[in-house]
């Protein structure tokens, strides 16, 4: 964002709710204010999994006789959970009664702020809460290990999220150029956007992702892992089954996607391998896991822990997201008229006008010039 700038109220309503959104899910806490939680939230939803409450059930099947993953699923119901574990868990990968009574009345705040009060950019939120503490389950503490001292020394670029410069494509996400979110950045849950859709053949398993697009078509006829010199930003899948578990086992990543919100954060190596497991636990539930391995970014392997729910009524839509949007080009175009208005108060010998360090998202300065573009404006 430049100044003067000139912003437009839908943008701006983007912007806040989803700078709203993201700092409550980094936080492990609901957008809303505290409400009582429904009868469906007032339990931690783990805790009442068919598998759970009864260890004889049994998935239901496909015609075929592989366990059913097929439907429409969200990770809606996991927003409030961190990614990482809060230090003042410690080892605790559940939530006491007490912590969890304020996470199902902040979700159920949220979700009556979404519904009820917000706008035409909702945020999503599910029906149920979960008693986990983070979505890292390994390490013990329930944190994403450190970088390495190579990782360390990458550039990370925030794209959009962060202040520029933008000079080439190159300055922009792959997320923000609507390419994708990869592997984990289109799993885990963001402010909306989160759905998936599973369709199974004897032979395969499909996975289309809600936001940016993307559709994984994973091979179950134990073919090799295609040539490494072959590189795909979603990797290159192979499953198998374990009993009632899906497992799949994914190489050959390009190195420029990362294992973030969205797909944010430093840039993985091509050397990383995700083992994720599937197994429906329940009519509604999914259990989900992902283990990280990367030696090259990370100091040590982690997992991730997500519960993959069905929503009342929820369909995927067309996310239509081309490359850029208008986010890479307004953003170059901005950066090229700052350029120009630093030219021109030198030449006046007048003050270099200030330059944002928020990013394109946020409210807007003081003094910004707003219009509406759906008015042409």
């Amino acid at each position: 964002m430049r100044s003067p700038v000139k912003l437009a109220l839908t943008a701006l309503a983007i912007a806040v709710s989803t700078s709203v959104g993201s700092a409550a899910f980094a936080q492990g806490r609901g957008a809303g204010p505290s409400k009582e939680p429904s009868a469906t939230r007032s339990v931690p939803a783990e805790t009442t999994a068919a598998a759970v409450v009864d260890k004889s059930w049994k998935a239901p099947r496909t015609s075929w006789g592989q366990p059913s993953l097929e439907g429409v699923w969200s990770t809606d119901d996991m927003r409030s959970i961190p990614l990482s574990r809060p230090p003042n868990f410690g080892t605790r990968d559940t939530m006491t009664p007490e912590e969890f009574k304020q996470r199902a009345s902040r979700d159920e705040g949220g979700k009556d702020l979404a519904s009820n009060r917000e706008t035409f950019l909702r945020n999503e939120w599910g029906i149920r809460s979960f008693g986990y503490t983070s979505l890292v389950i390994d390490p013990a503490d329930g944190k994403i290990p450190e970088l390495t001292a190579a990782a360390k020394a990458q550039p990370v670029s925030r794209g959009t999220f962060g202040p520029g410069p933008f000079n080439t494509f190159d300055d922009f996400t792959l997320y923000d150029r609507c390419v994708t979110r990869g592997l984990l950045g289109s799993q885990l849950p963001v402010i909306y956007g989160n759905g998936l859709r599973i369709v199974q053949t004897p032979d395969s398993v499909a996975i289309s992702y809600e936001m940016i697009h993307d559709t994984r078509v994973i091979p179950l006829d134990k073919r090799p892992h295609i040539d490494a010199s072959v590189e795909q930003y979603m990797g290159n899948p192979r499953g198998h089954w374990e009993g009632d578990t899906l497992v799949v086992e994914s190489t050959n990543f390009t190195g420029k996607t990362s294992i973030g919100i969205n797909g944010n954060g430093p840039h993985h190596s091509d050397q990383i391998k995700i083992t994720e497991t599937f197994k429906r636990v329940d009519p509604e539930m999914i259990a989900y896991t992902a283990r990280v391995e990367d030696p090259v970014t990370y100091t040590a392997p982690f997992t991730i822990r997500l519960m993959i729910t069905k929503q009342p009524n929820y369909e995927t839509y067309e996310y239509s997201c081309h490359e850029g949007n208008g986010a890479v080009g307004h953003a170059l175009s901005g950066e090229r008229a700052y350029e120009q208005q630093v030219a021109d108060a030198k030449a006046k010998g007048k003050p270099i006008p200030p330059r944002s360090t928020q990013g394109v998202y946020g409210r807007p300065q003081e003094g910004a010039e707003v219009f509406n573009i759906n008015r042409g404006e």
